[in-house]
């Protein structure tokens, strides 16, 4: 099979950016009480976190000194099981999938309830998308129906949530699992049909494939997304901006999910208070790093309606004038 190029160019770019982000500073000194060894668990190549997370994981390191280094995931629910069980300091996950971790009542979690994370800061929402080759027959999401369709990692937030949707819409899709940047090579070779994903705008494999290939994006209509929201009452309006790719031509309607950095419990106060400040208050930094780092920002720390907020994080809110409700504190 031919792989694409991005792969390689995303991991590139990923390390340029941070470059970019962080800038030429002196490495500030960490608190001596905090790991020497940190750790932020990601997601595949080819989608928003690979990127995301070594932005902020790298701005953090500046800013506060902490050595907090990157490990490739399957996406949320693999970084709650991780963060959760302490194999991991800290995650990033859309709250869609922590509610069915808190609750246990995703088939992923297998009844088990995951009550030792909490979030820290606001990352950005996580718009549903829908992409395929232009002379594939493939026009809007119906058309998926005997379709192969390639969602991303199994444990990721796209690979949970995509499944739910076509059987809340009956549609019989088959459905593959793997890397982003394998779902986009797959899809240029012909081996699936659609690559339905998502993640923080512009997805990387997403603009990767429109360089080298004709697409066509799609989207839901109102009564699919009437029916979602019914269903999945956890997805929220969300619109994907006409030009957020070279070849979308207009604006899409589609549902999302906000997506949260989590730590464990554990993870000293002090630590996720800095960690939070220094995120939340470098917004260029992170802006810079990914684009999607526009909603990085104080003012949506209350997307989160039911995680209980590191204390660390209560504090910072709280120093900004926010009054965080009690079922939002451990």
């Amino acid at each position: 099979m031919r792989t694409l190029a991005f792969t390689r160019r995303s991991l590139a770019v990923a390390l340029i950016t941070v470059a970019t982000a962080t800038g030429a500073l002196a490495q500030a000194k960490p608190d001596p009480s905090w790991s020497q060894t940190l750790t932020l668990g990601t997601a595949s190549v080819g989608g928003t976190y690979f990127v995301y997370g070594q932005v902020w994981a790298s701005l953090v390191n500046e800013k506060i000194g902490t050595k907090i280094s990157t490990q490739q995931t399957q996406g949320p629910n693999q970084n709650i099981i991780l963060t959760d069980g302490k194999q991991i300091d800290f995650g990033m996950t859309t709250m869609g999938v922590a509610l069915q971790a808190w609750n246990g009542d995703g088939e992923w979690t297998k009844g088990t309830k995951y009550r030792n994370i909490r979030a820290l800061f606001p990352m950005y929402d996580t718009p549903f998308h829908f992409i395929t080759l232009e002379k594939n027959p493939i026009k809007s999401v119906k058309d998926l129906a005997g379709k192969k369709a390639g969602v991303g990692p199994r444990a990721g937030t796209c690979g949970t949530y995509f499944p739910l949707m076509f059987k809340a819409l009956n549609l019989d899709v088959t459905v593959r699992n793997g890397q982003g940047s394998d779902m986009a090579a797959n899809l240029a070779d012909g081996l699936i049909d659609a690559f339905p994903f998502c993640a923080g705008v512009p997805i990387a494999a997403y603009s990767e494939l429109e360089k080298t290939n004709k697409v066509r994006f799609f989207t839901f209509t109102d009564a699919e997304l009437a029916t979602l929201k019914k269903s999945l009452p956890e997805l929220s309006d969300s619109v994907i901006k006409k030009g957020t790719y070279q070849q979308q031509t207009e604006d899409h309607k589609t549902v999302g999910v906000f997506n949260f950095a989590i730590a464990h419990k554990d993870v000293p106060d002090n630590l996720a208070y800095a960690v939070t400040k220094a995120v939340l208050e470098n917004n260029p930094d992170m802006v810079k790093g990914h684009a999607a780092s526009v909603e990085t920002l104080l003012e949506n720390w209350n997307r989160n309606t039911f995680l209980p907020f590191h204390p660390g994080a209560i504090k910072y809110f709280e120093e900004k004038g926010i009054k965080v409700p009690a079922n939002l504190k451990p």
